[in-house]
């Protein structure tokens, strides 16, 4: 795939990639000492107060739009992978693809089908069979030999 990075993104990158290194806290940590040295040389007056708390505070600032694009980046980047996982697979459900577009109360009620596949899991014999939610419960009553129907949660 060929990379074109705008300013911006070339920028993001290199900027939590140096603020996230060991010489960026060395000298965020170097800045803290020689402010705290420098107190009785301007008597530990209101300017030189403000002088840390005002540049601490514009640099968490930027950091923290940093932080969410890398982070907004991340995110989308494993939710494609995972989407990929899913969609290639034969034995998965792709209503799982793209799931974090639903809302709350839906993740939830999704939440639900899996405490129930859990539940379902705990009485099988071979930790290596696997079901999709649709097949989990009607797979459960095969297997234990009950002729009685088990009812599956209810579709998402």
């Amino acid at each position: 795939m060929k990379k074109k990075n705008n300013l911006f993104e070339r920028f993001s990158n290199w900027a939590t990639a140096a603020t996230g290194s060991p010489a960026a806290f060395i000298v965020a940590m170097a800045t803290v000492i020689i402010w705290a040295i420098t107190g009785p040389l301007f008597h530990y007056s209101e300017t030189w107060q403000r002088v840390i708390n005002t540049g601490t505070t514009i640099v968490t600032f930027l950091m923290v739009f940093l932080i969410q694009k890398s982070q907004n980046k991340d995110s989308k980047a494993i939710h494609l992978k995972l989407n990929e996982l899913l969609a290639s697979h034969e034995g998965t459900s792709n209503r799982m693809v793209n799931i974090e577009d639903l809302t709350e109360e839906e993740l939830d009620h999704l939440y639900k089908f899996y405490i129930q596949l859990s539940d379902l899991a705990e009485k099988e014999d071979d930790l290596t069979r696997t079901h999709s939610i649709d097949a989990a419960a009607e797979n459960q009553k095969r297997k234990s030999g009950n002729r009685k129907p088990v009812k599956p949660a209810k579709d998402v």
